[in-house]
């Protein structure tokens, strides 16, 4: 059986269609989940999309914390459900305390889009459980709040946990602590980056498809478990 991946879809989100092409086009079945249900009913997997969920009032991801939809979904994670949060989706994570930190705004002030190079940190999560600890892969980054920051000693706990799971390289496009650019929670089924992979999965739309690897890897996790 096709495993089923829901991606949500909040007032203001941008890249709920785009995420939901990816899911398909890597051999998954794409399943649109709405804000304002109850339930994400039998989905095998969870997709925050990135965008500007509720215009980004009060703080980015603030409100769409609390959209209906999202008491299931944490429900669900605290028990293992997978759970990928891209850009305003990482956001949101954190906003829900599924996530330490806090994004805020680039140091640079502005908003950047480019390709940008990741490091691959940990493959001891179900999102990149097909990678290799050192790989480097090229994401698409589009983002004007994407600087990840938390107090000393989260930094220090995550860091020693293996959590942090995508670091920046050759740049740090936005001023995150540690060139932090994804992390995960202590059980692995929860992961947040600011780059977006769904953008990264066609020949197409280059420059890499290298976004593939994370849905491979979901895919994957949840063929073994399955089996």
């Amino acid at each position: 059986m096709t495993a089923r991946i829901g991606v949500v879809t909040f007032p203001g989100s941008l890249d709920d269609a785009d995420a939901l092409r990816a899911v398909e086009l890597c051999g998954l079945q794409p399943v649109p989940l709405w804000h304002a249900n109850d339930s994400i009913d039998d989905v095998d997997a969870v997709i925050l999309p990135g965008g500007f969920s509720y215009g980004d009032y009060l703080r980015c991801g603030a409100i769409a914390r609390f959209s209906p939809i999202m008491a299931d979904i944490i429900k669900r994670a605290d028990r293992g459900l997978p759970l990928l949060g891209i850009c305003n989706g990482f956001q949101v994570l954190c906003e829900a305390d599924l996530l330490p930190g806090a994004l805020i705004r680039n140091t640079t002030q502005t908003f950047v889009c480019r390709d940008q190079k990741l490091r691959v940190e940990t493959n001891d999560t179900v999102w990149t459980a097909g990678c290799a600890p050192g790989d480097v892969i090229t994401i698409v980054l589009k983002n004007g709040e994407g600087n990840y920051q938390a107090d000393r000693e989260t930094i220090a706990r995550i860091e020693g946990e293996d959590q942090v799971v995508f670091r920046y390289v050759d740049g740090n496009p936005n001023g995150s602590i540690n060139d932090i650019a994804g992390i995960t929670n202590d059980r692995g089924n929860v992961v947040g980056l600011m780059p977006h992979p769904e953008h990264n999965v066609d020949e197409l739309t280059g420059p890499s498809t290298d976004g593939r690897k994370v849905f491979s890897s979901i895919e994957r996790f949840l063929t073994a478990r399955v089996g």
